[in-house]
């Protein structure tokens, strides 16, 4: 049996911390409060931009991708015909989800997005159930495994509509010998989130591996572990972004040795994938907007294009709505916060194989019981 050491108890209150963990950084060393147990919360960094120039190169770029997103959006429009302008209630965490919206936020907000919407953005996740739960937001972009828990709370009164974003946890050493999970073997792997995502993601690849001599050593916040780094590179820990980018900033000898979600695809075959983020939808307000959700799927879809491919005109978004300080921190880190938009099978084999994992690992981590079929709203 693997030995599971812990530095400091840490009560785990649902998987919400990775959606969070993208979300901004402070200087290695210095302390970063979490929202939940293990989600790391909005903090400033300690970059800034170089001079005003920059800033007015990210302001331009910014404009040049919202320019994009709203060409995408209007080509999408053209094939959804019956929406009646009702207003989408939106809400989503900090963190990479939000990331992956500013494009649609910054087009809302000028007035240039086909759907009519009204945006929340919270840290703490329990401010997303229980809007969910009251029907106070329609549509909202939570931890995978939440979204489950949602199901079982509501008796099924919400359906997923996309994966939003992939794993944003990744392994940092100087040490060049570790390149994969294989490696850990007889090490000592520092990183937070006990009896959350974190540790069952570590579990599940550490058994898939047949490693059963690597240590868990767990710290309640990510800016702990950055500061343990920065004294000893040498040591290995596993982080989400931005605290890699951050922590790296810092010491020039550490290096991401390997990413869980790479890791995952090479012990699964069955099509499941390490994820962060599902999109969720009331069930009531899909069965009477069917439309207004279509919208707002296709105009995600196009925002969450637009973060991959104009990076600096998205960073420039992300501080400009407060997710991270400093756009050029936000720069670095999106091409590592794997956002996506995953529909249809190939979202329902990734996500109830991801569900899975975490049931066999904690029953409670998806509310007791595996969704059924209705969970995943598959239609074209």
């Amino acid at each position: 049996m693997k030995n599971r050491a812990m530095s400091t108890v840490i009560t785990a209150v649902l998987t919400a911390g990775l959606l969070a963990g993208c979300g901004a950084s402070q200087d290695a060393g210095t302390e970063v409060s979490e929202a939940s147990t293990e989600e790391a919360s909005v903090a400033e960094t300690g970059e800034t931009a170089s001079d005003t120039e920059e800033a007015e190169a990210e302001t331009a770029s910014a404009e040049e991708g919202a320019v994009t997103a709203d060409t995408e959006n209007a080509d999408a429009a053209d094939t959804v015909l019956d929406y009646d302008g009702t207003t989408i209630r939106v809400g989503s965490l900090k963190g990479p989800t939000t990331m992956g919206l500013v494009n649609l936020m910054k087009a809302s907000d000028e007035e240039r997005s086909q759907g009519k919407y009204e945006f929340t953005m919270a840290s703490d996740p329990s401010e997303i159930v229980a809007s969910i739960a009251s029907g106070d937001l329609d549509i909202a972009l939570v931890p995978a495994n939440l979204a489950a828990t949602l199901y079982n709370k509501t008796k099924g009164g919400v359906s997923v509509l996309d994966i939003n974003t992939l794993g944003v946890l990744y392994c940092v050493t100087a040490d060049e010998s570790i390149t994969s999970v294989k490696d850990l073997s007889g090490k000592t792997v520092l990183t937070t989130g006990q009896g959350a995502t974190p540790e069952y993601a570590m579990n599940y690849l550490l058994d898939a591996n047949g490693v059963a001599d690597c240590t868990l050593e767990f710290h309640s916040e990510a800016s702990e572990i950055a500061a343990l780094l920065k004294e000893d590179p040498n040591r290995i820990a596993v982080l989400p972004q931005p605290f890699v980018t951050a922590a790296e900033a810092q010491n020039d000898q550490l290096k991401t040795a390997f990413s869980l979600t790479d890791e995952w695809d090479k012990v699964t075959d069955n099509g499941s994938r390490f994820l962060t983020g599902a999109t969720i939808v009331r069930k009531a307000f899909l069965e009477e907007h069917p439309d207004a959700a279509a919208v707002f799927l296709r105009e995600q879809e196009a925002s969450a294009d637009e973060a991959n491919t104009n990076v600096e005109g998205t960073a420039a978004l992300v501080a400009e709505y407060g997710i991270i300080e400093k756009a050029p921190i936000a720069q670095k880190a999106l091409p590592y916060c794997n956002i996506v938009c995953i529909t249809g099978e190939d979202m329902k084999t990734a996500l109830s194989g991801y569900l899975e994992v975490l049931y066999q690992e904690d029953p409670s981590s998806v509310g007791g019981s595996l969704p059924a079929d209705d969970f995943y709203d598959i239609a074209d």
